[in-house]
């Protein structure tokens, strides 16, 4: 004799048959873990920090000495952002971060007017890294410059720290 169903279920539902009633509640299970998979994991995401992608450059060298003419500048990368190193009038070597304290854009040098420029908005910097004019709020970066090697074919070493 076969078994009867349990009081609720209709007559024809046999046992291990999988009726209307199970498969909704299945698929609203499947659908309320996908929803609170899709809202935990930007959460996660957010709470967990990324890895770092590289570590701290504190020195590197930017070129040749004997490549840089007086009155010129060099833009090269100094860790993951841009640097320039610029040699005045004078000859004398000075090194900023090429980032603009305003927008983030990269500064340039204008050896017409010996000063720094930023194209974004027109923000100017003199040889000292210092604000002349325009929107940034802040100084450049300056790094250390050392020359190091032998007479005519020295490096340019930039170092943070100055």
């Amino acid at each position: 004799m076969s078994e009867l169903p349990p009081a609720g279920f209709p007559a024809t539902a046999a046992a291990g048959s999988f009726d209307r009633r199970r498969f909704l509640d299945a698929l609203l299970a499947v659908g309320f873990v996908s929803t609170a998979a899709a809202i935990a994991y930007p959460v996660a995401r957010y709470l967990v920090p990324p890895d770092s992608g590289e570590a701290a450059t504190n020195s590197v060298v930017a070129g040749k000495a004997a490549a840089l003419k007086p009155n010129s500048g060099m833009i090269f990368p100094f860790g993951s952002k841009p640097a320039i190193v610029v040699r005045a009038a004078d000859g004398q070597l000075s090194a900023f971060s090429a980032v603009c304290t305003h927008l983030e854009c990269t500064v340039q040098f204008k050896p017409d007017a010996s000063q720094l420029w930023c194209a974004c908005h027109n923000g100017l910097y003199d040889l000292a890294g210092n604000v002349v004019s325009g929107p940034p709020p802040r100084n450049l970066e300056r790094f250390a410059v050392n020359l190091r090697g032998e007479a005519g074919a020295e490096d340019i070493v930039v170092s943070r720290g100055a």
